[in-house]
């Protein structure tokens, strides 16, 4: 199981640096674009439509990172005042809950992505980028997210306060030491 976790991990941390590097290839299209346009005077046919599809990527891959580092924004003014007991039985609640939600999404976008690609769907612009690539990012960034959320089920009974980033928590079977995810790891509420 702490291979899995591992594994989980390591992937979580890769879409985080896929969507950094998307973000970032997106900055420096609109950097070309912005010359292009207004310092050579030329058209631009492809610039805006892969910025917008990259920066709409990074949110859907980066998905799995954020949740690694319990990034997403959230109201915990109940976890906070709840005994840990309680606390982790709130926080397996919502994880199945979010699981069933991105579940369903990821499925249907799965669907959406596989049409796209069996149809040769192409976008209406003058690029007409195959929407199978950007549709991609739909079921991979859930699926990755299903697959956090589940490692973080599988390191609940070893985690301190779950509704913190995972700190370093020692393996039941080898106690071999976990890598920490964040320095707020053991930040107190």
């Amino acid at each position: 199981m702490i291979a899995f976790v591992r594994g989980v991990r390591a992937l979580s941390r890769l879409s985080g640096v896929l969507a950094a590097a998307m973000i970032l290839i997106s900055v420096l299209i609109v950097c070309q674009m912005v010359f292009m346009r207004y310092v050579l005077n030329a058209s631009t046919v492809w610039q805006t439509e892969v910025v917008i599809y990259l920066m709409i990527g990074a949110t859907l891959v980066g998905m799995p990172y954020v949740q690694l580092l319990r990034g997403h924004i959230n109201v915990d003014l109940l976890p906070i005042y709840l005994p840990l007991r309680p606390r982790k039985i709130l926080f397996v609640v919502c994880v199945l809950v979010q699981m069933a939600a991105c579940g369903a999404i990821g499925y249907y976008a799965f669907l959406l992505f596989l049409e796209a690609f069996q149809g040769g769907w192409r976008s209406s612009s003058v690029f007409g980028t195959p929407l199978w690539i950007p549709y991609l990012a739909m079921p991979m960034g859930f699926g990755l997210l299903i697959l956090q959320y589940l490692a973080d089920l599988i390191m609940l009974p070893h985690t301190p306060d779950p509704f913190v980033a995972a700190a370093e928590s020692a393996s039941p079977e080898t106690g071999a030491q976990l890598a920490p995810t964040s320095d707020s790891a053991y930040r107190s509420h």
